[in-house]
């Protein structure tokens, strides 16, 4: 068969349509034989009609398989737009060792560090103790990510704790994870980091007051826009985006490192001298410390979401996480250090932009740099967090828990552009209400829910799933001490601090069960009816097709 034009496919595609829906769409929606569209009575058929029109739909089915198959044939003698090797219609492995670390460092290293790393401090109330909780959650993040390590080489498919709950426990905790995530979780964090970008940009040019709302509000949805776009685009561009500003967070990080180091030579050590006295030593203040610390730390999980994409996964993967979380954690460790060399623990904990407050004191007349840097490490976690969601919006329609478009593949740029664009979407409706810290502060505690049931996961899989192969294997207790320490953060917020919200939050999550079984286990035929003629429009709008194979 002749190569097809995609042009072409698509207004065929698109008269088809036009035809069916005249001819029997509309007049057995309207219960008549009138059709609105032409104007005209539409005959009654026969039997021997129906026969022949069930096999020119039978023909109409093997014409469109054959048209499919020529667009797969033409991609394949096509350049891709992402690299100089054959198109082929599924996401490709353009993420390498440099950029996986970048990942995770960049998604890690968000805004929180610069602006107020006084969550431990609030807790311990002593200087010894917040470095100490600030170095075990930085070791308890890299025994979580062993694990998923482990997970991520065992099972190679992209979507973060999605495919190894599927593996493990089968499709309804899977269903829920990506409930939660896609509908509250993932969106909501994305729309917070690019709120703090916009307010950390606007006061620049509101001094002396606070920036408007409204324009607040439009210039982090513009960073929305941005960043979806740039990723919808390239997975490449999207990695290299993510390279750039994880360099220059680190430029940041390495200024206030070097100059705690030099202040510290020359005897800038009053803050360290008796730092665990007045330590407070509460069940619930330590717990506290853990969780707010570990919060800093979340996003160790992030190159789970894009396996699939990752060159040499079984190299590059544990690599990635071994050189990149410990070195988040040497840069926390060292940056309280630097902020205790010039500011005492009630300074710390009542400055606003803890690094703005060093930058003024030790970088004057440079201290300029600082509040550039940290918009660009925020707006570098914003590319991160995009750059990965969108594949578990993505894995998620493929396995048919969401719409199936989400889970289609641009032609031209080999991107998760629906999945992409949906996250936007709803990220950018999350930053109209005034506030949403509080619903992310009540949802938090559902993270380690699922992280703790993944890892638990991979205790259970050590038992029944003895077949797959394990190119990593941790030892037992490292799953087990993931496991009850995510069950005492989950817990550990309810208990301090009862309240509502938290019921309301855990009856959310199992509301998606009533998603669950009407749209995706009975298969309601009036969805699929309704979800036909969207997807193909927007498969002709954004000229996107099923991947061509699902992951081995």
């Amino acid at each position: 068969m002749e190569n097809v034009c995609f042009t072409c496919l698509k207004q065929d595609v698109f008269n088809n349509y036009l035809h069916e829906l005249c001819t029997c769409w509309l007049p057995s929606l309207l219960g008549t034989r009138h059709c609105p569209l032409l104007g005209v009575q539409m005959p009654r058929l026969s039997s021997s009609a129906i026969t022949g029109s069930r096999e020119k739909a039978s023909w109409k089915q093997k014409e469109d398989a054959m048209g499919e198959a020529s667009l797969r044939k033409r991609t394949k003698e096509e350049k891709s737009v992402q690299n100089n090797g054959p198109k082929t219609t599924n996401l490709q492995k353009e993420v390498g060792l440099l950029s996986g670390v970048c990942i995770i460092v960049g998604t890690i290293i968000g805004s929180g560090i610069f602006i107020s790393p006084k969550s431990v401090l609030s807790n311990t109330e002593a200087v010894g103790p917040c470095l100490v909780i600030w170095a075990a959650c930085g070791v308890l993040a890299t025994l979580g990510a062993l694990c998923y390590a482990e997970l991520g080489t065992m099972i190679t498919k992209s979507g973060g704790e999605y495919p190894y709950l599927m593996e493990a426990f089968g499709p309804i905790p899977a269903y829920l994870f990506s409930w939660t995530s896609l509908m509250v979780t993932k969106p909501t964090s994305f729309a917070i980091i690019c709120l703090s970008f916009s307010e950390y940009v606007c006061a620049a040019f509101y001094s002396g007051c606070q920036p408007p709302n409204v324009v607040v509000k439009c210039l982090a949805a513009a960073a929305i826009l941005l960043i979806t776009t740039v990723n919808a685009l390239s997975v490449r561009l999207g990695s290299y985006v993510q390279n750039i500003f994880t360099a220059a967070k680190l430029v940041i990080v390495a200024i206030i490192i070097i100059s705690g180091i030099v202040l510290l030579a020359q005897g800038n050590t009053k803050n360290f001298e008796n730092s665990f006295s007045g330590t407070q030593t509460s069940v619930g203040a330590i717990s506290l410390a853990f969780y707010n610390g570990l919060w800093a730390y979340d996003g160790w999980n992030q190159l789970n979401y894009i396996t699939e994409e990752l060159r040499n996964p079984y190299r590059n993967l544990p690599l990635a996480i071994i050189l990149g979380i410990p070195l988040v954690m040497v840069c926390y460790i060292l940056m309280n250090v630097s902020y205790f060399t010039v500011m005492t623990p009630t300074e710390l904990l009542q400055s606003q932009a803890v690094a703005v407050t060093f930058g003024d004191r030790v970088l004057y007349p440079a201290s300029w740099v600082v509040p550039l840097f940290v918009a660009f490490s925020t707006i570098g976690a914003a590319n991160g967090t995009c750059f990965t969601a969108g594949r578990l919006i993505y894995v998620a329609g493929r396995e048919g828990h969401m719409l199936k478009v989400l889970s289609y593949v641009s032609v031209r740029r080999l991107t998760p552009a629906p999945a992409l664009i949906f996250y936007g979407i709803i990220a950018t409706i999350y930053i109209i209400p005034g506030d949403i810290n509080s619903l992310v502060n009540y949802f938090s505690f559902a993270s380690w829910l699922f992280y703790g049931g993944t890892v638990l996961g991979l205790i259970v899989m050590r038992f029944t799933k003895k077949d797959l192969e394990r190119p990593i294997k941790v030892p037992i207790a490292i799953p087990v001490v993931v496991v009850l320490i995510s069950v005492f953060l989950v817990l550990a917020p309810i208990l301090s601090e009862p309240a509502w919200e938290y019921l309301y939050c855990v009856l959310f999550i199992l509301s998606g069960l009533i998603f669950y079984f009407l749209f995706v286990h009975y298969k309601f035929t009036w969805a699929q009816k309704i979800s036909r003629p969207v997807t193909m429009h927007l498969q002709m709008l954004m000229e996107v097709v099923p991947p061509e194979k699902d992951p081995e």
